[in-house]
């Protein structure tokens, strides 16, 4: 009579090979003292077949002892345990994809890509656009179901009353579409992809609404609104009397920390730039003397402009501009700064760019040009100071950089 196996048994057996439980086809394959795996052998259609149950002691004797009478049930009813496991794990990887849904995975890509992204209102315009336009459409759909025709739902509707937000709502859905299809979780056609499949079905963008640019001060009324800021001891104020004396965007002014200044240098570090490399900007007297102003108005703070300790909201400068009935925008003060350049100095234009921060788009010029031009920048900043603190606004002769 064979024997059948018991856990004092099976803890003890160290020698390599096979140890039947009973005559049930249940048996223990040792390998060594710490590898034991459960086998069940069988006939089928006249050949033998083993199929593996499981590790012990993962899997109790009892547990392998139950997985075998259910295979022995299929046998006896003329389905072999292996063909039916494999069919049940080949519909299980079926199935998956299509319980999906796009909202559930468009959250999870955004939480995925946040990190790369250096500004935090990023993922929040994208979880802003697609709450609002996507999601009731297609939210609750499968993304392996989802169409051109759910995609042209979600855009003509605002394809023309707000073409810059359908434009960057388009590019959003389809990159949540290609990770889907990276991750197998659909196929086929991205149906948001724009060149080849809907720029054959909507009009162009840029045919569609103009480009609006940053409304900005006339160069020669900075002066006068460089007057009306310093009547003010608002921390909005000094911070924008800064950021336009320093030429700067409203996201580099609002985050800098102190630890960022040394000396009349301000360092503003790769993260908070657009261009994605760090900048040295070259501080003038006036500027020097807002920062001080600032400490004395916050002192414990770790940031150049802040209240409290926490820096300034990102509309604080904005909002000023619109209680004094200027009809600007912060970011507009950068095109002032490039008028007068051109328009009063003699400093070259790609001076004033660097002065900018701007990308150099020609690739050769780029190549040559590794340095950064401080001290010329320097000069150009104090001619901009120049321009800005004069009482009448008129045109000086500056020097050349």
């Amino acid at each position: 009579m064979a024997t059948q196996l018991t856990y004092a048994r099976i803890t003890k057996l160290t020698k390599p090979g096979r140890y039947f439980d009973g005559g049930t086809g249940l048996h223990l394959l040792v390998r060594s003292a710490t590898k034991k795996y459960w086998v069940f052998r069988f006939m089928f259609n006249g050949a033998r077949q083993d199929m593996g149950l499981g590790v012990f002691p993962r899997v109790p004797l009892a547990d392998a002892r139950k997985a075998a009478q259910e295979a022995r049930v299929q046998l006896d009813s003329g389905i072999s345990p292996l063909k039916k496991k494999a069919d049940a794990k080949a519909a299980k990887s079926q199935i998956a994809p299509k319980q999906t849904k796009f909202k559930e995975f468009a959250l999870e890509f955004i939480e995925a890509k946040r990190p790369e992204w250096k500004n935090q209102k990023h993922a929040d315009q994208w979880i802003f656009t697609l709450t609002e336009y996507a999601f009731p459409s297609i939210g609750e759909k499968c993304l392996d179901a989802i169409e051109t025709e759910d995609v042209l739902e979600i855009l003509q509707p605002i394809w023309k009353s707000k073409t810059e937000t359908a434009s960057r709502l388009r590019g959003r859905i389809e990159r949540v579409l290609s990770a889907a299809t990276t991750k197998k979780l659909r196929t086929g056609v991205n149906p948001a992809i724009w060149r080849g499949h809907l720029d054959t079905l909507l009009a162009q963008p840029k045919k569609v609404a103009k480009v609006i640019h940053h409304s900005a001060l006339p160069c020669s009324e900075i002066s006068a609104l460089i007057e009306s800021l310093q009547g003010r001891e608002a921390m909005a104020a000094l911070a924008l009397e800064f950021t336009i004396l320093t030429t700067s965007r409203t996201g580099e002014v609002i985050g800098a920390k102190r630890n960022e200044v040394m000396g009349a240098v301000w360092t503003v570090p790769s993260e908070r730039m657009k261009a994605g490399k760090t900048h040295r900007v070259p501080l003038v007297d006036r500027a020097l003397a807002i920062l001080a102003k600032a400490k004395e108005l916050d002192p414990q703070s770790d940031y150049l402009f802040s209240r409290g300790g926490r820096p300034l909201s990102n509309m604080a400068m904005l909002t000023l501009l619109k209680r004094m009935k200027c009809n600007v925008t912060v970011h507009g003060f950068r095109s002032t700064f490039r008028d007068w350049v051109s328009e009063a100095t003699r400093h070259s234009p790609e001076l004033a760019e660097m002065a900018l921060a701007h990308t150099i788009g020609n690739k050769v010029e780029a190549a040559y040009r590794r340095g950064d031009l401080f001290e010329a920048r320097k000069q150009l900043m104090i001619d901009w100071e120049a321009y800005c603190m004069g009482a009448t606004g008129k045109v000086i002769e500056l020097r050349a950089a």
